[in-house]
């Protein structure tokens, strides 16, 4: 699948079939997720992969919008590593991007996804920092459900061009 029909068709998804995804498939998206950008080459990123469905479960009551993991095969917490900062504040812009490389490569592999947001809420943080006791310097960042799709979402067009602006705010007014 070529990037921008990847970007333009990727959608959340919530609903996954039970079909197993095979170790090679994970270490595909936790590869793409190391190419993602970072703030002066940081990569201040740690990936937890989650199989087991008693952990699933927990997170799915940690997070008020984890349902899905109900029924998704595998999770993946993104987490930021303030140790290795060189830009203090940046651990969360590469985070993202780290994530939506994974979402990204997924739904390009056949793989949907859905991202939860746990970063900046602190009752997530902090519940989910006890699931896996991690480190004070380990900030857990997004969880992300995976599995294959148990449905189809529709794709529409987000395209706004009243949203562009061009050498200033007032172009084209």
């Amino acid at each position: 699948m070529d990037t921008l029909k990847a970007i333009k068709t990727r959608r959340s998804i919530r609903r996954y079939t039970s079909r197993e995804v095979s170790r090679e498939q994970v270490d595909g998206l936790l590869e793409a997720a190391m190419y993602a950008p970072s703030a002066r080459n940081e990569q201040p990123w740690h990936f937890v992969v989650v199989t087991e469905r008693e952990l699933l479960d927990r997170l799915m009551k940690a997070h008020p919008y984890a349902s899905m993991l109900a029924d998704a095969p595998l999770a993946i917490l993104v987490c930021g590593d303030t140790n290795l900062e060189k830009s203090k504040g940046y651990w969360p812009v590469d985070c993202s991007a780290a994530t939506q490389n994974i979402l990204l490569a997924a739904h390009a592999g056949g793989l949907g996804s859905v991202w939860l947001g746990v970063y900046p809420r602190n009752e997530r943080i902090e519940a989910i920092r006890s699931i896996f006791s991690l480190p004070a310097n380990i900030q857990p960042f997004s969880l992300i459900a995976l599995g294959y799709p148990a449905e189809e979402k529709v794709v529409t067009d987000r395209f706004k061009p009243e949203r562009i602006h061009i050498n200033g705010w007032e172009w084209g007014k």
